[in-house]
């Protein structure tokens, strides 16, 4: 059986500490415990606007983290050189508007594909493995694939509002299913991401093509009540279950 991946999204503890300008909680102490509880590598998302994690949480937690480190990041020429200046792991490539309260959709890859072109390029050629964040749709697989992405991130978060809100999830996980099962026909590496809980992950995690699963908000939220060791502990179980 092949060992699904789990990987810790740490962003809610800078969101807390800034709350109150205080240098409390540490995201860089939440990253140790998610690798030694079993993480296998820590999602910072360093956003245009710096609202939660900042380059100085980057730089510490890349010097400082043991397993691996994905950066999310927007399509932009001063991500791009924060990005090679510090050389995370891994990239993943997500849309970002000022005013929204998390990411909303997947990347429109077809409006931007010079831009990503120019991205991905560069950062392959430092080594950097990268992902795109995109909706469960056929079409911009096929331009991930084009495009030379290493694996594309699926959105899950209308799947588990649907499942959320009591309503039929049906038509949304298939197409999340015909999705990885393409994304992996074409050779590229299949993630997911966004909104999932327990429940949700449980569920989606049946979806065999799915080798990787980001999950941030839950998990810090789940670990105000059970510590951040038991949650991740939990959901380790649930996507190799």
């Amino acid at each position: 059986m092949i060992i699904k991946k789990l990987g810790v999204n740490i962003d809610h503890v800078a969101t807390i500490r800034n709350a109150r300008g205080e240098n409390y909680p540490s995201p860089l102490k939440a990253a140790i415990v998610a690798q030694k509880s079993g993480a296998d590598s820590v999602t910072i998302h360093l956003r245009e606007d710096r609202r939660h994690i900042r380059d100085e949480d980057l730089k510490l937690i890349k010097r400082k983290l043991k397993i691996p480190l994905n950066l999310e990041m927007s399509s932009s020429n001063e991500m791009l050189k924060i990005a090679l200046k510090n050389k995370p792991n891994f990239v993943c490539l997500v849309p970002e508007k000022r005013k929204e309260i998390t990411t909303e959709g997947g990347l429109n890859i077809k409006k931007n594909m010079k831009i990503i072109k120019k991205i991905i390029k560069k950062l392959k050629e430092k080594k950097i493995r990268v992902s795109l964040f995109i909706e469960a749709k056929i079409n911009d697989i096929k331009l991930a694939k084009i495009l030379k992405a290493d694996c594309v991130e699926l959105h899950t978060g209308n799947f588990c509002n649907l499942l959320n809100d009591g309503k039929s999830t049906k038509h949304s996980y298939q197409k999340i299913k015909n999705s990885a099962n393409y994304a992996k026909k074409l050779g590229l590496e299949v993630h997911a991401g966004h909104g999932l809980t327990y429940k949700s992950t449980k569920i989606i995690s049946k979806i065999k093509e799915i080798s990787e699963f980001n999950i941030g908000h839950f998990i810090i939220s789940e670990s105000i009540f059970f510590g951040l060791n038991k949650t991740i502990l939990k959901f380790k179980k649930i996507i190799n279950s």
